[in-house]
């Protein structure tokens, strides 16, 4: 009896600890799966960290200043092989130099600039781009760096002669733009507005195409910048650039609408390079005056 009591004393033993034993695992596990947890969720903390340090507000702080352009303005922006070269592109450079930052060239279509700045998937954008009241609701500009004639291309032989010959013809040219330019918002705007009316102007994603269709006679005049107008005409035979200015506007950066910051690091940058010669010799480089 005494041997049978100490045996049944043992195995009630063992069960006791066999069932203590199931919660202290399960204890431990939580354990673990709560510091895993709370590990992935300071890693994702991080994570959200490391984003939010390389958002536009902190660009002028260092890093990478990301461009963004259209790349079919010579000689403002074009491609030479594979490089982005061109007035804006070598002005950003020595911005971003000054800024202690490398540059990255972001090409795009033109209507998709203003955007990108917008979004945030840039920090500057420069593309020739004109200041004008529209664009200030979305973006805030720069000083001025340059300024731009918005020219007429026409054949050699066309009738049309000056802006005013289109202003006293609505209706009988069309004219051609490249998308959201401001040839395109200036030309399509109403005759009482100095424009020659929407259903006069025909809209091209790049100015290149718009020269193709003007050699080829799909249209009768093209509106452009002056410097690349003088670019495509010497590239086209056949075509003319007139004496006449159709609009002469300022070219400056943009930034995101509020950025304080750094649209006053750009524009100590750009002072600078200003004032020491640096943009002068740019633009001289790329632009010999005619």
């Amino acid at each position: 009896m005494i041997a049978v009591l100490l045996a049944l004393t043992f195995v009630f033993a063992l069960a006791a600890c066999a069932g203590s034993s199931k919660p202290a695992e399960t204890t431990a596990a939580a354990e673990t799966t709560t510091t895993a947890a709370a590990s992935e969720t300071t890693a994702g903390t991080d994570t959200t960290a490391a984003a939010s340090s390389d958002t536009t507000s902190a660009a002028a702080a260092g890093g990478t200043l990301t461009m963004a352009t259209s790349a079919d303005f010579p000689p403002y922006e074009f491609y030479d092989g594979d490089k982005i070269v061109g007035i804006d592109a070598e002005i950003a450079a020595a911005i971003a130099q000054k800024l202690g930052m490398e540059l990255k060239i972001e090409d795009m279509d033109f209507d998709s600039v203003i955007p990108a700045i917008q979004s945030g998937k840039a920090d500057i954008a420069m593309s020739g781009l004109t200041v004008t009241d529209e664009r200030k609701l979305t973006v805030d500009f720069s000083d001025s760096y340059a300024t731009g004639v918005q020219a007429i291309v026409v054949p050699e032989k066309s009738p049309i002669t000056s802006a005013d010959d289109l202003a006293k013809n609505v209706g009988k040219y069309k004219i051609g733009v490249q998308l959201a330019t401001t040839g395109d918002i200036y030309a399509s705007d109403t005759p009482e507005k100095g424009g020659f009316g929407s259903d006069n102007v025909e809209e091209y994603s790049k100015g290149a195409d718009a020269i193709l269709a003007l050699t080829s006679g799909k249209i009768d005049a093209v509106i452009i910048d002056k410097e690349p107008a003088k670019a495509f005409v010497a590239a086209n035979s056949g075509l003319k650039v007139l004496d006449s200015a159709y609009v002469s506007e300022d070219y400056a950066i943009a930034v995101q609408k509020g950025n304080t910051e750094l649209l006053g690091k750009v524009n100590d940058a750009l002072k600078g390079l200003i004032a020491d010669g640096t943009v002068k010799s740019i633009v001289d480089k790329y632009i010999t005056a005619k």
